[in-house]
């Protein structure tokens, strides 16, 4: 047999395969059906299979076959005979420890992040389990509406006792990231020579790279930075001190890359942090605090995770991390809703205020189009939270008189961190002559129509008995706009007279540069 790798200290490094909650939700779907069975290379075979039919994983075969890559915008799933010509033209040429070359190994790449996390445990001829955290993932993804907050309480159970040298992870850096995330930012924010504004963006390098636990001495070491070069330290001052800090050698000098180490490992972290809901962005986004609209539980996670129980056995850690403590996923801290929408506002004026029209137009265009964004804010925010926020933006900027109302989830910095709560309109908008309705989705098949359309109508029906002599209509926005979803909405106005609007993103960038009124969609 092969020898495994031995732990080595290098990077915390999240697998960008599963970069978003809803992925790993999907992905633990599909193996659903063979929980308790003993994992075989033919079960495998058959969630690939799964995966490529939900159009969960896209070979790049798909995309580089037309007629394949056609019906990804359509509401059917791949046919069993396309997905039989998928996994024929796509070879798998990879090998992880443990499972044979090919699909087996590339399965293994993508549910090793979920074992991890503690969600589903797994391994050749032994039963597959999914946990208790691993179900309410599941469960919360598919409630109608998506439950939010469980996903959020979901994440933060599993991170608060996630650990950088846990069984299945060849790494010999030993400590929760978290908690010392969290220690970190505590010490930072009780110095009084420091800003209160937690921890510089640049400084997560030195935590993914950090051996231990030693909170104090991190504390120590970015102080110490920030002496010498007064917050104006380079990527390659970073990289340099990340290499000694993990005792690289030659051959891992050139293995961990500096973007790696300074951008892409540092962004995933946030975006992982961020998901627990106990972290916020401050300086556009240039430091890393507490959210404290999660203060209590930020203290529960100081006071009872600080010292933890370091594990060697991949069952032990399992049940470990599978465990839910119900403390902490019922803990809820009263908000002043007033102050929220006050926050909330303030940041979107803030952002219409400080970037161009130019500017939002690209960002709403990269986001439709599936690229990736260059600004250190919204990279870290996912795509359909993204949308709301910054149609919201360039609607606040496009019409002086309107007053624009978003319903994304937002930290205590006035960021999004989730979509509109079902039962709500995306955007509710407010102008002196009409209060429009602002639906925005990333959807584009079939089923956009059938997900979308109804809830809208529901929507507007509401606001229309709430303002009876108010124009009030509903502008639907997406990358593109199914024909089943003109026609429902063609529908919608034929029996119940409610206006919808559908639009796709390039229509809708039009239609504001040479509006000066909203009513002027109608």
């Amino acid at each position: 047999m092969p020898r495994e790798r031995a732990a080595e200290y290098k990077p915390l490094s999240f697998s960008t395969t599963m970069r978003n909650p809803e992925r790993i939700a999907g992905f633990l779907n599909c193996i659903l059906p063979y929980e308790q069975h003993n994992l075989s290379n033919d079960i495998i075979m058959n969630v690939a299979k799964a995966l490529i039919k939900s159009k969960l994983y896209l070979p790049m075969y798909v995309s580089r076959t037309p007629r394949l890559k056609a019906i990804l915008n359509e509401e059917r799933e791949f046919s069993d005979a396309e997905v039989e010509e998928i996994i024929e033209h796509s070879p798998q040429n990879h090998k992880e420890a443990g499972f044979d070359k090919g699909w087996p190994s590339r399965f293994d790449t993508w549910y090793k992040l979920p074992m991890e996390f503690g969600f589903i445990n797994y391994s050749i001829g032994s039963p597959i389990e999914i946990s208790t955290t691993g179900h309410m993932l599941i469960d919360a993804f598919n409630e109608n509406p998506i439950n939010d907050e469980k996903i959020k309480n979901v994440f933060l159970n599993s991170l608060m006792k996630y650990q950088t040298n846990n069984p299945f992870r060849k790494n010999s850096n030993a400590n929760v990231p978290l908690v010392l995330l969290l220690q970190v930012i505590k010490l930072l924010k009780d110095d009084t020579e420091e800003n209160d504004a937690g921890i510089f963006r640049s400084e997560l390098s030195l935590l993914i790279c950090w051996r231990d636990n030693n909170a104090t001495a991190l504390y120590n070491r970015i102080k110490e930075l920030r002496r010498e070069h007064q917050f104006t330290y380079g990527d390659e001052v970073i990289y340099d001190i990340c290499l000694d800090l993990l005792g690289a050698t030659d051959e891992q000098r050139n293995r961990f890359k500096m973007n790696q180490i300074t951008g892409e490992a540092v962004d995933e972290f946030i975006r992982k942090m961020r998901i627990t809901g106990v972290i916020s962005l401050r300086g556009n986004g240039r430091f890393i605090d507490f959210n404290s609209f999660e203060s209590e539980k930020i203290e529960y996670i100081l006071s009872h995770y600080a010292e933890y129980d370091t594990y060697t056995d991949k069952n032990a850690y399992f049940r470990y991390m599978g465990t839910v403590d119900t403390d902490i996923v019922t803990m809820v801290q009263p908000v002043n809703e007033d102050a929220v929408n006050d926050v909330r506002t303030a940041t979107l004026n803030q952002w219409a205020e400080q970037y161009s029209k130019e500017e939002i137009i690209h960002e709403l265009n990269v986001v439709c189009s599936n690229g990736e964004s260059r600004n250190p804010v919204l990279r870290i925010i996912s795509k359909p939270t993204r949308l709301e926020f910054l149609t919201s933006i360039a609607l606040k900027q496009q019409f002086e008189t309107l007053y624009v109302k978003p319903n994304y989830h937002v930290d205590d910095e006035g960021l999004p961190t989730f979509t509109a709560s079902g039962g709500l309109a995306d955007i509710e908008c407010f102008d002196t002559d009409c209060n429009p309705l602002v639906e925005v989705t990333l959807m584009c098949a079939r089923n956009q129509a059938t997900n979308e359309i109804p809830a809208i109508t529901r929507h507007l029906n509401e606001a229309i008995a709430n303002y009876p002599e108010i124009t009030i209509f509903t502008i639907f926005v997406a990358p593109s706009i199914h024909a089943d979803t003109r026609y429902m909405a063609e529908f919608s106005k034929y029996r119940d007279n409610v206006d919808i609007i559908p639009m796709t993103v390039e229509e809708f960038i039009e239609k504001i540069t040479i509006s000066k009124r909203i009513i002027e969609f109608i």
